[in-house]
């Protein structure tokens, strides 16, 4: 019965993303529509495209695995995104303003006229691109999980929902995506309900679960509040800067949807609370982690547990289609970061707008196999670990991509050079740490403190764009206008 309403929810979604493609009708050879969607979604659409792009796999799967494992640590996630909310209100509505009116389909065409460097440039799509593959990777590796949870071949069912999720976004783009997450929110939400009212029932009530779980996971350790403060921090400034999430932002038909969507879209954070404290009840359900998957087989376990075979296998394919959706953007994304960003400055002639969009076709299908691929060939704990790392590069385009917006004196070479102290700072102490933890421990004012890279990282590429900022132009550079969709494009420093 599980693996049944499991085929049919994926036969669905199936026939919902061929649906997408005549779904408001446009032209899919070009970027915009491809995309972007014709940049026409609404607020309806765009707070499900949004909601899907951004509660993930890691709110899904690792996030209750971390409560289950480490405890109130893992509540961070709800203080990043209070963060990650009025940092989009104010940084994505004139974003979405210049890129309207200048055609810009990526950040990094932002960056490109704002300060007139394709270096600086193709250095921010790289990084998107960078950030988010192991970002996508976590996507495969919750399905995968789901999957394994159900007991049938995992190799020969992951390679099968991603051909079709990969075929499905080939044809119809961006507007698959919308509309399989308003299904994907529909069955998460009705997952997420029934598991909060339905097992706490069976465990004998909230009041009982909370008591089972000792003072150590429940209450957070005077050393974890540096730590959780900053990783609260860091992460929020560094969610809506990976290219998924300015894609479904610029796919908006205004930025009157953004600054809405900004408004309720917190109300996902009510369902990531809720998902969280289902690794307290994993633990007083007596759940055990698997050896292949560790603690991030906690919450399929536990729904195989304690639901029906019929709504477990519901679940699990909430869980699975959960993971679809941000997948598929997420590999637009980095296809148009590449056919946009670095196979156009390649060529010797610009490519025809068909081209464009195919090559960016082509790269969302070559990231999403090779995803898959990288999934069923590395230790999966490796994956979780590694994707630690994409907020802490993805936080060093900061400067270009969101302060550049207010900042008209950012100089272009100060930018380059923060933006390379950087990353090397926030990639040597991720080696040190072996991909093991996104978190540092530093001496502050003799007191020792576990940061979080990112932002440490972040601190001194700013530190550097700044002062070479200030320098430049008490050196006498040329002092730029800012790119607004009112203004005029950036002349060269």
């Amino acid at each position: 019965m599980e693996i049944a309403v499991f085929v049919f929810l994926f036969a669905l979604i199936t026939a919902v993303g061929l649906f997408a493609g005549r779904w408001r009708a446009g032209d899919l050879s070009q970027l915009d529509e491809w995309a972007l969607g014709g940049r026409r979604f609404g607020s309806f659409v765009t707070w499900f495209l949004q909601g899907g792009s951004i509660y993930t796999t890691y709110a899904f799967i690792a996030i209750p695995a971390l409560v289950y494992g480490s405890g109130a640590i893992g509540f961070f996630a709800l203080a990043y995104l209070i963060v990650a909310y009025p940092v989009a209100f104010v940084c994505l509505p004139p974003l979405w303003r210049v890129s309207h009116e200048r055609g810009h389909v990526t950040v990094s065409d932002f960056v490109k006229e704002r300060f007139s460097s394709t270096t600086l440039a193709t250095l921010v799509a790289l990084t998107g691109i960078v950030a988010t593959l192991p970002y996508l990777a976590l996507q495969v590796y919750g399905i995968q999980v789901s999957i394994a949870e159900l007991g049938v071949p995992v190799e020969v069912s992951l390679t099968l929902a991603f051909v079709i999720l990969a075929g499905i976004t080939y044809v119809s783009g961006l507007r698959s995506a919308a509309l399989i997450a308003i299904v994907k929110d529909v069955l998460i939400w009705i997952t997420v309900l029934v598991a909060v009212i339905y097992i706490p029932i069976r465990l004998g009530g909230y009041s009982h679960v909370f008591a089972q779980i000792g003072p150590a996971k429940r209450n957070l350790h005077p050393s974890e509040f540096a730590g959780y403060s900053t990783l609260a921090l860091g992460s929020g400034l560094a969610l809506f800067l990976y290219p998924h999430t300015i894609t479904g932002s610029l796919s908006s038909s205004s930025d009157r949807v953004i600054e809405r969507n900004c408004v309720f879209l917190p109300l996902y954070t009510i369902m990531l609370g809720l998902l969280a404290i289902l690794g307290y009840m994993a633990i007083v359900a007596g759940v055990h982690p698997t050896a292949a998957y560790g603690d991030n087989s906690v919450i399929p376990a536990l729904f195989q547990k304690m639901f029906p075979p019929a709504f477990a296998g519901f679940a699990l394919a909430a869980i699975s289609i959960g993971a679809l959706v941000p997948a598929s953007i997420m590999a637009i994304a980095a296809g148009n970061l590449f056919s946009r960003n670095i196979y156009r400055e390649l060529v010797t002639h610009p490519p025809s707008p068909a081209t464009e969009t195919r090559i960016s076709k082509l790269t969302s299908l070559t990231v999403k196999i090779g995803a898959v691929a990288f999934i069923l060939a590395v230790p999966s704990t490796y994956v979780v670990n590694f994707q630690l790392a994409g907020g802490v590069w993805i936080l060093q385009t900061l400067p270009a991509a969101f302060l550049a917006l207010f900042c008209p004196w950012l100089d272009r070479l100060a930018t380059i050079v923060g933006w390379v102290a950087g990353m090397a700072l926030g990639t040597y102490l991720l080696v040190d740490t072996s991909f093991q933890s996104s978190t540092y421990a530093f001496d502050v004012l003799g007191i020792r403190a576990r940061l979080f890279i990112g932002l440490v990282a972040l601190g001194v590429n700013l530190a550097v764009v700044l002062t070479g900022s200030a320098l430049s132009s008490l050196l006498g550079g040329r002092r730029r206008r800012p790119l607004t969709a009112q203004g005029p494009t950036a002349s060269p420093t």
